[in-house]
């Protein structure tokens, strides 16, 4: 979902031409405090904010902006653009948007994956060690086979992840 920040007569017919050119369904807000409590409700992919509306009331304007949250921010000038450049900076906005969760994604599964990898790795050597006491009790030595193939079968697949 997209929201449309304008308070240009207009906006209705951006949203309908944003909304056929993206795909995405697109909320109308004519004013930042409607903009601020849209945001408040809703999560959006991206918001395309007025540039003059920031201009003229600029301590609402941060308002809005502190509540963007993971939502792109397009900044147009609506008095001089048209709807093909509002779709192309829309459309750039929307992917540079979608490379960037997934690079966010990529850097958290391979910082999990090492430490996964940490973890397992000290609990194999644990068991291993644990194995080789000649003290150990028959029940106990059982169970802790079950945790180092366990162990060994969770580092295969760790490894063989895209996790």
């Amino acid at each position: 979902m997209i929201l449309l920040i304008t308070p240009y007569a207009k906006s209705r017919d951006w949203a309908v031409g944003l909304e056929q050119a993206t795909r995405e369904p697109i909320r109308v807000a004519t004013t930042l405090r409607d903009a601020t409590a849209q945001l408040r409700a809703h999560e959006y992919l991206a918001v395309v904010i007025d540039q003059s509306l920031l201009e003229a009331e600029p301590d609402e304007g941060e308002i809005v902006l502190q509540h963007v949250g993971t939502a792109i921010p397009v900044y147009i000038n609506f008095a001089i653009c048209g709807m093909e450049r509002v779709v192309r900076e829309l459309r750039a906005a929307l992917h540079r948007r979608k490379r960037e969760v997934v690079l966010a994604r990529q850097g958290a599964e391979r910082e999990l994956r090492n430490e996964f990898k940490g973890t397992l790795t000290a609990l194999l050597l644990s068991c291993e060690m644990a194995l080789q006491l000649p003290t150990l009790h028959i029940a106990a030595e059982t169970k802790m086979r079950a945790v180092y193939e366990l162990a060994q079968e969770m580092r295969t697949k760790l490894e063989g992840s895209t996790l």
